[in-house]
């Protein structure tokens, strides 16, 4: 048996890192099979010495976040525990530093993994950025976050969010009620970053002076759209007509954020998603950058991230499973 020891200066570190209940410190202990106690101000890690070198990494790590102010939840500390065993908590500093935007609340929205904080990088440096990736990677909700920088900022003068509406099929017209109504449902979750980053009242403020504009897809056809930041979001049920329409839209002084997930395309079979063709066109384009996001990015709950993973491995399997029946079916015709 190893044991290892951590000093620590503040005692509200460790109580950070530790968690409510020490509900972390209990994660930390049982994924990686050691025994951690405090006392004064000291931490101590008994278990086998490799484990105890993992243990060690991962709480010096998390106390880096808790120095930057971040709250350190389950999410976090099972990140960290990858890093680690990747050989990647040199890293660890990288997150939770820059601030993309803040709040309504005052509450400061950082980048959590090394793929968002690629992402955030890219929507920075570059005029059009697809961000590919599985629910809860924070997708929408950074480009939203970073759409809201730049108005403050003043380097766009408007931020326009679109979807397709492919629930309804694009026919708006057959739903009841004005625009606003029409379009409200395939909308609502850019509506709730919206709300998150300004504040109901400020966001109605912009809405009616035209500072902020969110409709479907279909609205976006014919105009030229400069000075703004532009989110198309769900991205994976645009077909590619769609798609090069939208992309096509950019004007001068204007960026572009593409979100969307191609493991859940709600179009028929037998039409391509604009966001795949995208993703082979645009490869290698100057001034354009593709960010694949993965499971490790969720920030959500962590039964997201093994569900995820659960469907990954299952459509693994069936590809698989698919590619020896051709086989086989393949090698009897043969004979």
């Amino acid at each position: 048996m190893t044991e290892k020891t951590i000093s620590v200066d503040r005692m509200e570190h460790i109580i950070s890192v530790f968690g409510s209940f020490d509900e972390n410190l209990r994660i930390i202990e049982d994924e990686l099979s050691v025994k951690i106690t405090d006392r004064d101000s000291e931490i101590h890690i008994v278990g086998d010495e490799e484990n105890c070198a993992y243990a060690e990494r991962t709480i010096e790590g998390l106390l880096q976040l808790a120095a930057k102010g971040e709250n350190i939840n389950a999410q976090n500390v099972r990140y960290i525990i990858g890093l680690v065993k990747e050989g990647n908590d040199d890293k660890i500093g990288d997150l939770a530093r820059d601030v993309v935007c803040v709040t309504a609340k005052g509450k400061p929205v950082k980048a959590k993994t090394l793929g968002q904080k690629k992402y955030i990088d890219a929507i920075a440096k570059n005029t059009i950025t697809l961000g590919i990736g599985p629910a809860g990677t924070g997708k929408t909700y950074l480009a939203v976050a970073a759409a809201v920088a730049a108005f403050r900022a003043k380097t766009v003068n408007r931020i326009i969010l679109t979807r397709p509406a492919v629930e309804a099929g694009e026919r708006l017209g057959f739903l009841p009620g004005d625009l606003q109504s029409k379009v409200d449902p395939y909308l609502r979750p850019l509506y709730d970053a919206l709300f998150d980053m300004l504040g109901a009242e400020t966001y109605n403020k912009y809405l009616e002076h035209g500072n902020i504009e969110v409709a479907p897809l279909a609205y976006m056809r014919g105009r030229t759209l400069d000075d703004s930041f532009i989110i198309l979001d769900e991205a994976q049920n645009t077909s590619r007509e769609q798609m090069k329409m939208f992309l096509t839209r950019l004007g001068f002084g204007s960026k572009i954020v593409i979100t969307g997930d191609v493991t859940q395309i709600d179009l028929p079979a037998d039409k391509a998603s604009g966001l795949k063709e995208a993703m082979r066109i645009l490869d290698g384009v100057e001034d354009i950058a593709i960010c694949r996001l993965t499971g490790a990015d969720v920030v959500r709950h962590v039964l997201v991230q093994r569900i995820i993973e659960a469907y990954e491995k299952s459509e693994a399997r069936q590809a698989v499973q698919d590619k020896t029946r051709r086989q086989k079916n393949a090698g009897g015709r043969r004979r």
